[in-house]
């Protein structure tokens, strides 16, 4: 068995108002051919886990290219063609191989490709032909396409939000992949659109009950894999939406009846797959009110996970006009602020200026006094086995605030984020962190509350307040119905 293994993505938010270039794949997750640690990443969980396989089984892995950019805006197409072009021909020196495995993530956009993920598996396929098992790993905020369902003979998106299951599921994929490749199976894709947005939050009712049957149908009666693709929902192309993805063995009319069953399920669930995020001030009552500490907010419209600048100012700003105090804040992006930092040293007292940089949506830059807490060089955190690098990050403390500042846009994932540079969030009574979701698996367990904060931001979840263009209509909540019938 011989496997072709790389990765290539990002998530687009088209409505963010920076680009995605090439040094945003340099600086984010980037390995060449040969230089994949020994650890899972986002673009290169398939390689990582044939790796495994191969060990077990002596085949061959011909790795490629992995990375993947932080989300932000649209791809500069310079930028997408060279990276495709690189796996391409990397793939092209491989030949002949038995199986090519990507990891992706199923809502990039450059420019002139509204389907980057589309693109590249469509010219996998004219590199290798018919005959080779051609498959990828999905994030499930993914657009799955037509076009990706066509090229690919698996497709397997991450069944858990926040993202715990990125390993498994590569797991899911390399095997199936060998299968198919084998003659074992043969996998038939059937694709059901639920004619939808929304954010779906998997650790929760009702969605921890349909996820997990989801999951106990595979491997039973001819299913071989089930996938629910959430949607981007700040992703502005035609293929935008929730959607049901089912493989079966070579059984393409059950698939068809059991990805529309589903589909229609997660419908009727629409108006309960996350919780209500409350405005600044509610937030903050609510959070004052509780007995029990620390409570954690989530900023969830300045989540550098959804392209947002993660360097916005209005929580901040409500807690100093408020003289609320014990409280921590991270992560917020400012590395000229982080250098400032660095240069002044642990235990400096200076007035800083922090935050409030990319757009109008980021607030007014802080201007106060702070003292420099501990400096951490190169610091990681992890969502679940999985490493995401922070960049120098610096701790600062102002009025009974502890912000925690990095050089790498990213969002919040685990408590280490504020351990590494000294604040220990389980002693604060707020705990504030910039994310949708992805910081639950690990804060929910310290926190005595957790609330969803409606901030502005450019990754707000307001979707009828945004202007689509290109979505393909008609679309729930923008029309009662979406594609169901009433």
């Amino acid at each position: 068995m011989r496997i072709f293994a790389a990765g290539l993505g990002t998530e687009t938010n088209t409505f963010a108002p920076f680009p995605t270039s090439l040094s945003g794949f340099e600086t984010g997750e980037y390995f060449p051919p040969g230089s994949h640690p020994d650890e899972p990443s986002f673009s290169g969980a398939p390689l990582w886990a044939a790796r495994r396989r191969a060990r077990e089984n002596n085949w061959i892995v011909v790795e490629g290219l992995c990375t993947m950019a932080e989300p932000a805006g649209i791809t500069v197409r310079s930028a997408y063609e060279t990276l495709r072009d690189q796996i391409l021909d990397q793939l092209k020196a491989a030949l002949p191989v038995d199986v090519v495995a990507l990891g992706m993530h199923g809502a990039m956009v450059a420019e002139g490709y509204d389907d980057c993920e589309g693109d590249l598996l469509s010219r996998v396929r004219e590199v290798v032909g018919p005959d080779v098992a051609v498959g990828a790993e999905l994030d499930l905020h993914c657009h799955i396409t037509d076009q990706m369902i066509a090229a690919a003979d698996v497709l397997v998106t991450y069944k858990e939000y926040p993202h715990t299951d990125s390993t498994a599921r590569a797991e899911e994929l390399i095997a199936l992949l060998v299968r198919t490749a084998n003659g074992d199976v043969h996998p038939k894709m059937s694709l059901h659109d639920c004619g939808m947005i929304g954010m779906m939050h998997t650790p929760r009712e009702p969605m921890r009950s349909y996820v997990d049957r989801a999951a106990a149908l595979e491997g039973k009666d001819g299913v071989l894999s089930v996938s629910i693709g959430h949607g981007f929902p700040w992703g502005d192309v035609a293929d935008m939406g929730s959607r049901v993805l089912v493989i079966t063995d070579d059984a393409p009319e059950k698939g068809d009846s059991l990805a529309r069953t589903l589909g229609d399920e997660l419908f009727a669930m629409r108006d309960n797959t996350a919780p209500q995020p409350l405005a600044i001030d509610d937030a903050l009552d609510t959070a004052l009110a509780s007995a029990a500490k620390p409570v954690v907010l989530a900023d969830v419209s300045d989540n550098a996970g959804g392209g947002a600048p993660g360097d916005s100012t209005f929580l901040i700003d409500a807690l100093r006009k408020r003289k609320i105090g014990n409280a921590a804040v991270g992560p917020l992006w400012d590395p000229i602020a982080v250098a400032t930092c660095f240069d002044a040293g642990e235990g400096a007292s200076l007035p800083l200026r922090f935050g409030g940089k990319m757009c109008p949506l980021s607030g007014q830059p802080v201007d106060a006094d702070v003292t420099v807490g501990a400096l951490a060089r190169q610091a990681v955190q992890h969502l679940g086995d999985t490493p995401s690098p922070l960049g120098d990050c610096a701790a600062i403390h102002l009025d009974g605030i502890a912000v925690v500042l990095t050089s790498v846009r990213t969002q919040a994932y685990s408590p280490d984020l504020f351990t590494q540079v000294g604040i220990d969030p389980a002693a604060m009574d707020i705990v504030i962190v910039k994310s949708t979701q992805h910081f639950y698996t690990a804060f929910a367990p310290l926190a005595a509350d957790v609330i969803y904060v409606a901030a502005p931001g450019v990754v707000a979840p307001e979707f009828t307040a945004l202007t689509y263009r290109n979505i393909a209509r008609p679309k729930w909540p923008f029309d009662k119905g979406g594609t169901q019938e009433d």
